[in-house]
């Protein structure tokens, strides 16, 4: 691969593995083992695998590896390692590095499967978490202690849709020689480049904009080789939260359309979020590149669009917002985003359903709150589609 490669180009080809016969589209690998040619082969290669040589599918396995590459190269990280789904990269980001006695900081706005990774299961094995507003840096800055090993944020926070000064963040976790880890998946890779920005680890759901068309779960983690091979890649390797290789040949599939999808979509969010600004039903249109948002600079300054998903407060509380959600037409009620379909969701009563009322308070996910992911339809259909479902409300 040219490292002269634009972003589109990386899309398509970046990766790329042939075999003997030089096929186009990617192959798939849907293998479990690998031969060796003698018993000294096999026994050389469980030492010390070349790049182009493979144990087991759990290990890694080629269609895999050029997934893997491909982001490794359209992130600009070292190293990558693909996993079975996005939390299973969550999960393993933190518990491969952490060990009982160490302190985590963490943004307190986070999905609601990452809160349960760091409310319940880290402090169960004996790690302490400290939660802190993630816009602030100055209770970063606060809570971080010379024994803290990680601090942990979403870039946007799902589904307030805050956006955190990653670089500010890293300076005060590099102080204290912490790891810096972030989910970067309502940025996209396309739109911020936060290793750039000095993050340390960037995790990724692939479920979401990287296949993009609601078929496969993946996920994957991308950091330094010392990082992904040295700490990241034994703990998989080991539990098992490997990728498969056709979930892993449909996220590369994705990747050569990533582009163009998302800048479509993050066109069309920017769109809707404007036209619906002011409306009578709704308290508030939260998007980051509005000029009300908290860290719209920030955002402009940190990402190239304002990503691909907006959310609504519906004046009325769940029975409004339930009404408005059900007068819909073209948005598809599910739990999802980044997918070519438009997606609404009510956070309150799914994604964080199991917080207790008053954290949702505290995230600021209150119960007219609606999560819109922005699809490919027509954005005047779209917008024809909200107002629509907007008018039913009292």
């Amino acid at each position: 691969m040219d490292k002269n490669w634009k972003t589109k180009t990386k899309l398509v080809h970046a990766g790329s593995r042939r075999s003997q016969y030089n096929e186009v589209s990617e192959a798939i690998f849907l293998t479990q083992g690998f031969v060796y040619e003698t018993a000294e082969d096999a026994e050389a290669r469980f030492i010390e695998t070349g790049e182009d040589e493979f144990i087991y599918a759990r290990y890694g396995n080629p269609t895999v590896a050029m997934f893997e590459e491909r982001m490794a190269a359209l992130e600009g990280a070292e190293d990558a390692f693909a996993t079975a789904s996005g939390m299973a990269a969550v999960n393993g980001a933190l518990f491969s590095a952490l060990q009982a006695g160490d302190h985590v900081v963490s943004a307190k706005a986070l999905f609601g499967s990452c809160l349960y990774i760091l409310e319940t299961l880290l402090p169960r094995f004996g790690v302490e978490v400290t939660f802190v507003d993630g816009t602030d840096l100055d209770a970063w800055a606060a809570a971080v202690r010379p024994d803290t090993k990680i601090c942990f944020l979403e870039t946007i926070s799902n589904p307030t849709l805050e956006v955190i000064d990653i670089a500010g963040v890293a300076g005060i976790t590099h102080s204290v020689g912490a790891v810096l880890m972030v989910d970067n998946v309502f940025a996209t890779p396309v739109f911020q480049k936060s290793l750039q920005l000095g993050a340390d680890v960037v995790i990724y759901s692939a479920t979401k904009h990287i296949d993009g068309q609601g078929r496969c779960l993946g996920g994957i983690v991308l950091g330094t080789k010392e990082f992904i091979r040295g700490t990241f890649e034994p703990f998989l390797k080991h539990t098992g939260g490997a990728l498969s290789p056709f979930n892993a040949w449909v996220m590369l599939k994705g990747l050569e359309t990533l582009s163009l999808r998302c800048e479509a979509q993050a066109a069309t969010a920017l769109y809707l979020a404007e036209q619906l600004a002011g409306h009578a039903n709704l308290a508030r249109v939260i998007f980051p590149f509005l000029p009300d948002h908290p860290q719209e600079s920030l955002a402009r300054a940190q990402m190239s669009a304002g990503g691909t998903v907006l959310s609504l407060d519906i004046k009325g509380g769940k029975a409004q917002a339930f009404k408005f959600l059900n007068a819909l037409r073209i948005f598809k009620i599910s739990n999802n985003l980044g997918d070519a379909k438009s997606i609404i969701t009510h956070p309150a009563t799914t994604t964080h359903q199991r917080l207790s009322p008053q954290t949702r308070k505290d995230l600021g996910i209150g119960d007219g709150l609606v999560r819109i992911s922005v699809g490919l339809e027509d954005v005047e259909d779209l917008l024809a589609d909200l107002h629509s479902a907007l008018n039913t409300i009292s």
